[in-house]
Order: structure tokens, then sequence, then C-alpha cells
């Protein structure tokens, strides 16, 4: 048996800022996938999976009996399977911030939910909204607290514009350029990320009205600018918001940015070479790149691995 596969997702804009209203842009990234599978002879890996989709299993059954009217699953089925060793199949790296646990609510939701909201029918802003509410309540056995925005995401394996916490939409992304000059890369960082302790931090810092007041009249100014611009596909203007969320990035959020990237952070932004955010809630994973000249960047970081996402 294997189930239908879902993608890895990255937030190009919006990371932080749309726990705080700003917009957002979330693409899926089909470097990375996975699917559910049952095997004869399972893997140690496949069998730590299918232990954490007992566990899963629990939270969803849970949640059901809390919020029936949100969602309802086939249980049974879901429990049936994980005795017959059920595990989910996956390419997509931990706590990288591209959706790992996304891709697997997705696949979970997909296969067991009941009357489920399909990808097929006219997909409307209430539908939207109810699906994202219901993978947050799912996704929170992951993270303590999820916007549901990477399932929806995977789920729905469309660009996903995000105007405001109750207002989301599906949207085009400009055409990439094969051979574009400019990208929008990612970088490896080494480290693996995780998010709850991040958002921990991002929410003891909102108590300061330091915080808020940056947050309002910078971070998330620069993130709706950023998101205008790359759905313009205005490219200048593009980079010069970038680098103004990159430097208010290095000055505020220092602790969800690993500290031997803080001197390369800096150099971007001196140079114009390339300029860095983070790439979900940071503390390692991936961080995410946007150049002008691919070439000159590559040149400038070449003691790290880049991975192309977009070219324009």
């Amino acid at each position: 048996m294997k189930g239908p596969l879902f993608y890895s997702k990255i937030l190009l804009f919006g990371e932080y800022g749309i726990i705080k209203d700003s917009k957002g842009l979330s693409i899926p990234y089909n470097f990375y996938k996975g699917a559910l599978k049952v095997e004869e002879n399972p893997s140690a890996e496949a069998i730590k999976s299918n232990q954490s989709l007992e566990r899963f299993a629990a939270h969803l059954e849970q949640l059901q009996k809390e919020q029936p009217e949100l969602v309802q699953f086939n249980t049974k089925e879901l429990q049936a399977d994980i005795k017959r060793g059920i595990y989910f199949d996956s390419s997509i790296p931990q706590g990288y911030g591209v959706g790992s646990s996304g891709a697997l609510v997705a696949a979970i939701y997909d296969k067991y939910a009941q009357n489920k909201i399909t990808v097929l029918e006219n997909l409307t802003r209430e539908k939207l909204l109810q699906l994202k509410t219901v993978f947050a309540a799912m996704e929170s056995f992951f993270h303590g607290k999820s916007s549901g925005l990477d399932p929806l995401n995977s789920y729905l394996s469309l660009p996903i514009l995000i105007n405001s916490k109750d207002n989301i939409e599906p949207t085009g992304i400009p055409m990439q350029t094969a051979n574009g000059k400019g990208a929008v890369f990612l970088l490896d960082s080494g480290i693996v990320g995780e998010t709850a302790p991040m958002v921990n931090i991002f929410m003891e810092n909102l108590k300061d009205q330091g915080f808020r007041k940056m947050l309002q009249t910078q971070f998330v100014k620069h993130t709706d600018a950023c998101v205008e611009n790359f759905l313009q596909g205005d490219i200048k203007s593009l980079f010069s918001n970038t680098k103004k969320l990159s430097k208010v990035v290095l000055n505020n959020f220092k602790p969800m940015i690993p500290e031997q990237f803080h001197t390369i952070w800096q150099k971007g932004i001196d140079t114009n070479d390339y300029y860095l955010k983070l790439c979900g809630s940071g503390g390692g994973g991936y961080i995410l790149g946007f150049t002008q000249d691919l070439e000159k960047a590559k040149a400038s970081l070449k003691d790290y691995k880049l991975e192309v996402v977009y070219q324009f």
C-alpha cells in the first residue's frame, strides 16, 4: 500500500508576522515529499514513525471528543492500519522549517477524515478557513500552537496568500525563469531547529512594548511590502524591502538566528550579494536567501550548501 504524495512547503514571507496579522505567502516545495505506506519488512525508521502515528492517533481521538463538530475521523480504520504497521515515508527534513509535520497532517486528513473538504470542490474562503482550523488543531500535537498553514499548503499543493488571520486565498505566483539571475535559495544551517522554544521566545518578547512597536512599524510593514512586490513581479522593490526586512530580523530576532550565521547575515546586507531571512521559526534548519545574482551569492557563500527554490 502507498498513499498519495504530499509536498513540503516554504513560507517565503510572514514567519512570526502572521501571528500578528501581517501578510504571508506560502508556496509548495516539491523537492521534498512524503506518503503513508505499509511494508512487509519495516526499517527501524518506519517502526519509529509508526509509534509516533499511534500517539498522534490518540491526539486525534481526543480532538474529536472535545470538538465533535470540528472534525471526525475513521478511527477504526486508522487504528487497524497502525496495527498493520502504517508509517509516514518522508524525505522532508524535520526541524528545518519546510513543513515535515504539515505534510503528515495533510496525509492523515486526506486518508481518514470523514466528510472531508477536497481539493476538487469550489474552495470558498469559508472552506479554506475551516480546513486551516482543522489542520491547526491536528498539528498542535507537534508544535503546541499551530497556524494550520503548513498542512493547508501541503494538502492543496497551491501557493497560499495570507491577507490576515481570517482571510486566506489560493494565489498565482509569477512564472519562474529557468535561467534567471535572481533566485530564492535555502541555506542549510546544519542544525535542527525546535519550533516550540522559538515561538515561546517570540511570545515572551511580545510583552515588551518596544518590541511590539517594532513589529508593527517595521517588521509587518516590510513583510507586507515584500509579499505585494513578489506577487506583482516588482523585483527592484522586492529586493529593497527584503534588505530592510533582513536588517530588522538581524537586529530583533537574534535568538532565532544560529550564532555562527550572524556574520554572514550582516555580510549579505553590507555587500548586497544576498539577503537572508528566517525560514519557519528559525533556531536552526534552513535559512532563506534572496539574491539578484545567484552566481555572486554562490561565490560569497562558497562554504555553504545552497538549494535553489525559485528563479526569476
